[in-house]
């Protein structure tokens, strides 16, 4: 692989780069990705986790934000022809390319910046035809927060949107040195597999708002969220459940708690 020095890293980008062949190998076996696979990588970097995936898939589609990595890209995966690069932003990526490239079936692996952790995840999760499952590397203390349960110090509206969304744990953590150059921060792996998504539109939008004021009860966010009484709140569901707050519900008690108040 091209020297990495030769690279200019990006700080815009979060661009940290992972060279150990074994760590490589394992993110891809935690994909659990298999010849009849077609797997989209969010971040190709230089390449390196690229090449572990296009070993095991029978197709890999990459995107890179970073254009000047296009040389380096063509250097180090030229013995592949099973790779396609895509120069663009996969935030902005229109939704029927994706599925014109990759088709109904695909995986998700992703090295992830934190500033553009949560609109990646929210973006796969609200794609018509969804991923069958998400691999993403991002700070551990990020990592700690998506996989977070109620009654956790982590755990807020993206750990509950989260929950409502897949089944997500970290199945490794990832030692700043492992990076090339070094972030300040350790990484971990998140694996999460999606569920149906059985839950109405409205109700990620009621996760926003009793979120929103975390140190709040349930009584004061929802009440000020939908301009409800709250003498009729409490006599609908109940003093003692609206006296808590968010976080010491889990998601299932959340949606319950929704039904109760918009049936």
């Amino acid at each position: 692989m091209e020297n990495l020095k030769d690279i200019n890293f990006k700080k815009k980008f979060g661009q940290n780069f992972l060279t150990d062949t074994n760590l490589l190998k394992a993110i891809v076996s935690d994909a659990n990705v298999c010849e009849d696979d077609v797997v989209i990588e969010i971040g190709a970097g230089a390449g390196a986790l690229t090449k572990e995936l296009a070993k095991k898939a029978q197709k890999v589609i990459s995107f890179e934000v970073d254009t000047e990595l296009e040389s380096v890209l063509k250097e180090n995966l030229k013995e592949f022809d099973n790779i396609s690069i895509i120069f663009e932003d996969f935030l902005n990526f229109d939704e029927e390319k994706i599925y014109a490239l990759a088709g109904d079936n695909f995986k998700i692996v992703a090295n992830l910046p934190y500033y553009i952790t949560t609109p990646i995840i929210t973006k796969l999760f609200n794609l018509k035809n969804r991923p069958s499952s998400i691999v993403v590397m991002v700070q551990k203390e990020v990592g700690e927060r998506i996989v977070a349960t109620a009654k956790n110090g982590n755990y807020g509206y993206f750990s509950a949107y989260v929950k409502a969304n897949a089944d997500a744990f970290i199945v490794r953590n990832v030692g700043r040195k492992m990076f090339t150059p070094p972030p300040k921060v350790d990484s971990c792996i998140v694996v999460m597999s999606l569920k149906e998504n059985e839950y109405p539109k409205e109700f990620f939008e009621f996760l926003k708002n009793v979120f929103k004021m975390k140190r709040k009860t349930l009584l004061n966010n929802i009440s000020a969220s939908y301009d409800i009484n709250k003498s009729e709140l409490e006599k609908k569901v109940g003093k003692e459940k609206l006296s808590q707050r968010a976080d010491a519900l889990d998601i299932e008690n959340l949606y319950q708690l929704y039904s109760e108040i918009f049936s």
